[in-house]
């Protein structure tokens, strides 16, 4: 199958049934308990910066166990997964002093990931799967001031920013990825360097991928941490036609549905959403059980509010299951046809209708 026929057997199991994205990678690393000499392996065994939790490396270093937690969440009933990337960026490998295996980490990552997903379409071609490049938002964001004394201080500019993601996106499009998961966002101009980086790609001759953009409310305030609201956020990224928009991470899936639900009602595109498991206890794990997370999914399939569905931290394989279980043969969201109107966004919206 050739990735122009994955991206139409794409938007045609989109129309059919809501998809299922995979569940959280840091959660399944964790999992394995490395240590800082498994994480090195031997190409980086001299390096002089510590590599332990530098997640995206085991694409590298350990790539058995990047294809098994692929095979898992596939296995659990998962029809996207998402490469190993989050952190594979030029800006975001500079604290492990790892710029220069970025291109690597991106265009194997996403060759991993193309070879777990081909092997599960071989086994079940009723039931395609998918491949996600996932662009994360950095360690650094464009719109404030990490100098609380310094309001006007950036620690990056845009030029950095869009320079990044337009490596990142160049490899893992060479990798064979089938879209673009530009996720987490919680800086909504990263996000429109990511965007202007892969638009940018595709005037300079690269195929077009479909793009999945997906922004993160930080707290009951229903505003990102650059301060939109969710509708005020669909404002300032529909330029780019994405195939889905959404949220994930930072809530539970309790504490998304308002802004899954106003989103839901702007949007004229997929609506995509994939919450953690709950909110962390204490120590930083979370409690929330996969029926648990499943039962609030359902909820939101049932309402007629999302067309992709997964999980973000906390969540396993199992909430996966859950997940893929109780929304099979749910209707997909159906897309609202709005009337035509000059939408714009500061950290509101505004619409005027001619």
């Amino acid at each position: 199958m050739t990735r122009a026929d994955r991206i139409t057997a794409l938007h045609a199991a989109a129309r059919e049934r809501i998809l299922v994205l995979d569940g959280g990678w840091g959660t399944m690393i964790q999992r394995l308990g490395l240590s800082e000499a498994q994480f090195r392996g031997q190409r980086f065994r001299d390096h002089p910066l510590p590599q332990q939790g530098n997640n995206d490396l085991l694409i590298l270093t350990r790539p058995d166990d990047v294809a098994d937690i692929h095979d898992l969440y596939l296995a659990a009933g998962a029809d996207v997964t998402e490469t190993n990337t989050f952190s594979s960026t030029t800006i975001a490998q500079a604290d492990y002093g790892l710029e220069d295996a970025v291109h690597d980490l991106n265009l194997e990552g996403a060759r991993l990931a193309r070879r777990v997903a081909d092997a599960w379409t071989a086994k079940e071609p009723h039931k395609p799967r998918f491949v996600a490049g996932a662009i994360g938002p950095t360690n650094r964001t464009l719109s404030l001031s990490p100098d609380v004394n310094d309001p006007g201080y950036r620690a990056v500019t845009f030029d950095q920013v869009y320079d990044a993601y337009k490596q990142q996106a160049r490899a893992l499009h060479e990798g064979g990825v089938d879209l673009f998961l530009i996720e987490t966002i919680f800086d909504t101009l990263n996000g429109k360097a990511a965007i202007k980086a892969i638009k940018d790609l595709e005037d300079e001759g690269l195929e077009p991928l479909p793009i999945w953009i997906s922004g993160t409310i930080t707290d009951r305030s229903g505003r990102t941490l650059s301060g939109q609201t969710a509708e005020a956020f669909w404002n300032s990224v529909r330029h780019a036609k994405p195939f889905a928009v959404g949220f994930n991470c930072a809530l539970g899936a309790d504490l998304m549905r308002p802004f899954i639900a106003e989103l839901s009602r702007v949007a004229d595109t997929l609506v995509a959403a994939y919450p953690n498991a709950g909110l962390p206890n204490a120590m930083g794990q979370y409690d929330e059980q996969p029926h648990e997370t499943a039962h609030f999914i359902e909820e939101w399939a049932r309402s007629g509010l999302v067309n992709i569905v997964g999980g973000c931290c906390g969540t396993t394989p199992e909430h996966i299951r859950h997940v893929a279980e109780d929304v099979a043969g749910v209707t997909p969201r159906v897309i609202p046809e709005r009337p035509v109107a000059l939408r714009l966004s500061g950290l509101e919206p505004f619409e005027m209708v001619a």
